[in-house]
């Protein structure tokens, strides 16, 4: 097991690097100065090249690359542009309300996906089924801006119930922790509810044929030991891999959602460095975006070994 997670934990030095240079040169070849966003609209074009002589950007881009380079394999991710600040200081700074977004919503996710799975693939035909396929279909059907904009007109502007944007750290109470994460949480947990539903209510439904089954329901069990025990226990090995995807596809979901709820993580980090081609910053959150994506497939594939022992690495 040891041996198996040192040689994934060293195959992400080639990918990393991959994404790193990928990044790096996808930044600078496509349109944009950040000298003149800098500089503002009434710069002179002297002041444009002064600042670009100061960020370092007259340089041969093999040049920058290995400046960047040298600095990264320090620790060091530079300075922003945008910011004025050490980029690594600025993700310590916006990784708190990424995180308890993505936890808030995953477990509401896996709260309500994986119940409705598992009744719907027991009441098969039925018309809980129906209707958790239809709500499926709808979730997948949606995009994430427009739902967010729909809840904030419903609970925030019409109905009062919830603030329309902002965050606040669950050190200052649960409640205003909450009160201030449920729309967020909700708007970006329905398409992942829609897949997760999905693949469990498929999953249970192929164990359920299995002979194992039958053998658990004649000996008497009841139908809740026989789906939670047996059924949901077997079927989970697809679970927890759609479940892993979808923690994966979080990270573009963040985006959107901490734009539309102005919370200030690493999404909205990422879409102003992308409006200000603050390339440090760019360049970092796209390699901790990587790493945790890296770093989620690892983690499971360990739990596969958990939920089914006849896997071995």
């Amino acid at each position: 097991m040891l041996a198996f997670v040192a040689r994934r934990l060293l195959a992400t030095i080639p990918v990393l690097a991959m994404v790193a240079l990928f990044v790096f040169f996808m930044l600078r070849l496509t349109p944009g100065d950040p000298a003149a966003i800098i500089a503002g609209d009434n710069a002179t074009p002297i002041q444009i090249e002064e600042i670009r002589e100061r960020l370092g950007l007259n340089d041969p881009l093999p040049t920058q690359l290995v400046i960047w380079a040298g600095k990264l394999l320090q620790g060091d991710l530079g300075e922003s542009f945008f910011f004025k600040m050490k980029v690594t200081d600025l993700i310590i700074q916006r990784v708190e309300p990424t995180l308890a977004l993505a936890t808030t919503t995953m477990l509401f996710t896996l709260l309500v996906a994986i119940p409705l799975g598992v009744i719907a693939a027991y009441r098969q035909g039925g018309w809980l089924d129906r209707a958790v396929m239809g709500l499926s279909v709808a979730g997948f059907s949606i995009p994430v801006f427009v739902l967010g904009y729909l809840l904030i007109y419903i609970f925030a502007v019409e109905l009062k119930w919830f603030p329309v944007q902002g965050y606040k750290s669950i050190t200052a109470g649960l409640w205003p922790f909450l009160h201030r994460m449920i729309l967020p949480s909700l708007t970006l947990s329905v398409i992942y509810i829609a897949l997760i539903a999905r693949i469990t209510r498929a999953s249970v439904i192929d164990v359920l044929g299995e002979d194992y089954i039958r053998t658990a329901k004649a000996k008497g069990l009841t139908n809740r030991v026989v789906l939670v025990r047996h059924a949901l226990r077997n079927a989970a090995v697809p679970i927890i891999t759609i479940v892993g995807i979808g923690i994966a596809l979080l990270i573009g979901g963040v985006v959107v959602t901490e734009s539309v709820y102005n919370i200030p993580g690493l999404g909205r980090l990422t879409v102003d460095a992308v409006l200000g081609r603050d390339y440090p910053t760019i360049q970092a959150v796209i390699l901790v975006f990587s790493f945790v994506y890296v770093l989620i497939n690892l983690l499971i594939d360990l739990s596969y070994t958990l939920l089914d022992p006849r896997i071995r690495y």
